[in-house]
């Protein structure tokens, strides 16, 4: 993670792995998820936090899910329904249930139908925020399998390439492939500069943002470092940022997220769709291409010769997707998530008021 998002060590409050976990879980049980789906919800939150992608765990997003719980804008018990199906792919109407609740059930039919048929493949509708892609992704990894994520958020954040008005949210996408001693590659990214979670860990943290990362409500590029102005006084740049250095590129990857996850379940396009979420899921079964081991042999090859480049000055050494998020974890339940005081003291407070009889660290 970039240092703009990392919580200054002077704020730090390490918390175990098995007390936010706890936590979280108990939290989704109280906004009336039974045990075990709050367990799976709780799960997508902490490997979040393990990897080092705290912009989509419990700092920005448990009071978020807390307050749509609360107004009734999330579903803690949706009657999911297949609007249709085949062999290998599914379309859900989710009902409004959270996308990390609604996730992991998506992914697990997809490998379901990978298993049996190579390939599988499922888009959800009228669903909430999806949490960290990454998750659904390494799902497949742990079946020998190549995952794929994308998600349809919105319209109403990412301006086109040259445009002055907003048709997409951040519209994130993912990709794995399982190897076998190294660790799997993991690509997991917003299609804009940076995912706007991330935004609020460096209001948090008091950091500025990088020129070219976010634009004015004109559309024009802010090209010079800046606190986070509010939401909804800014707009949000593709990746790659301004056309010559390659924003037409993310613009072009916003669009293919948001025809794979929102046209194609029928949530319809993200700007017109606005809250209701839509994402996609798709696993690839190796076996069915190759064998598998030689598949991993081949991605260890690959995944070393890319771990052990020569690094350019200025620069210690070289990664891969994957692989800075697979050594934060082990570091971080070795010695705690380094939550940032604030979260901690609101984990405590809401604990309270919600009668959790827990807190952290």
């Amino acid at each position: 993670m970039l240092k703009h998002f990392l919580v200054p060590e002077k704020d730090q409050v390490l918390v175990s792995e098995e007390k936010a976990r706890a936590g979280t879980q108990a939290v989704f049980e109280k906004m009336g998820i039974p045990a075990d789906e709050a367990a799976s919800c709780a799960d997508v939150l902490l490997t979040s936090d393990l990897r080092g992608c705290e912009s989509h765990g419990i700092s920005n997003m448990l009071r978020a899910y807390i307050a749509s719980y609360g107004d009734g804008s999330y579903n803690a018990h949706p009657d999911v329904k297949t609007v249709r199906e085949s062999s290998v792919t599914a379309t859900w109407d989710g009902d409004r249930g959270l996308g990390l609740h609604l996730g992991p059930r998506a992914m697990n039919l997809a490998i379901e139908k990978a298993k049996e048929h190579g390939m599988g493949a499922v888009a959800v509708k009228n669903t909430r925020h999806f949490g960290m892609l990454a998750y659904y992704v390494m799902q497949a990894i742990e079946q020998d399998m190549i995952g794929m994520a994308m998600v349809s958020a919105g319209g109403g954040a990412q301006v086109p390439t040259n445009g002055a008005e907003p048709a997409f949210g951040t519209q994130p996408i993912a990709w794995g492939a399982p190897a076998d001693k190294m660790p799997p590659f993991v690509f997991d990214v917003a299609t804009t500069q940076v995912a706007a979670n991330k935004l609020a860990l460096t209001r948090r943290i008091g950091s500025k943002i990088e020129p070219g990362w976010i634009a004015n409500l004109d559309g024009s590029p802010i090209m010079e470092a800046v606190d986070v102005p509010e939401f909804g006084s800014f707009r949000m740049l593709p990746f790659g940022g301004t056309r010559e250095n390659g924003g037409h590129k993310g613009y072009g990857f916003a669009a293919i997220a948001d025809i794979m996850s929102g046209i194609l379940s029928g949530n319809g396009p993200g700007f017109i769709a606005e809250k209701d979420y839509s994402f996609f899921v798709m696993a690839f079964n190796v076996e069915a291409f190759i064998d598998t081991n030689e598949f991993k042999t081949d991605m260890d090859k690959l995944l070393t010769k890319l771990a052990n480049t020569t690094p350019a000055p200025g620069h210690d050494r070289v990664y891969y997707a994957g692989l800075p998020e697979h050594e934060e974890t082990e570091i971080r339940r070795r010695d705690g998530i380094p939550y940032h005081k604030e979260v901690v003291d609101w984990f405590n407070s809401m604990s309270s008021e919600l009668d959790l009889g827990m807190s952290m660290p």
